[in-house]
């Protein structure tokens, strides 16, 4: 007799904490446990909708972060030759892949261009700075010729 009165004493607690938690304004133990059933369906609902906004959001972050990198993009060949204080600063940008850093170096080399410091990178795209000077007086500096030597060494790969 004391056993079913704690039984059923526990049982009022929890229906009293289902109650509570589902906002349910039942009495009857039926209504209270169908009115939790509907509060967790609905909970599911819910988190499957936070979900799919969820996978909604990375698709869009991840078009945003490829557009962005297609307006990064530099030009396919971009060659720039410059007057410097010790001799001529060349900058080459284009696209990755091939011996790109070997043919240029073998250009200079065939003009008679010494480097006296340079910069490459590969991350994204091949980028190189160099400052070139003449390997003997003899053999003169021309921008343009410089240049075109260095188009036609990245477009030979």
């Amino acid at each position: 007799m004391v056993a079913r009165l704690q039984r059923r004493a526990a049982m009022g607690r929890r229906l009293h904490v289902l109650r509570t938690l589902t906002c349910s304004k039942s009495v009857q133990r039926k209504s209270v446990i169908m009115d939790a059933l509907l509060y967790i369906y609905k909970l599911k609902l819910k988190l499957e909708a936070i979900k799919r906004e969820l996978a909604n959001l990375v698709a869009i972050k991840r078009e945003y972060y490829l557009s962005l990198m297609k307006q990064l993009q530099l030009p396919k060949k971009e060659v720039k030759v410059e007057k410097a204080e010790q001799g001529l600063l060349v900058r080459v940008t284009c696209e990755k892949g091939g011996d790109k850093l070997v043919s240029i170096l073998e250009v200079f080399e065939e003009m008679g261009l010494v480097i006296l410091n340079a910069r490459v990178s590969s991350n994204l795209f091949f980028a190189m700075e160099a400052i070139v000077v003449a390997d003997q007086e003899q053999h003169a500096l021309h921008v343009k010729s410089i240049t075109q030597a260095v188009i036609k060494a990245i477009e030979r790969q």
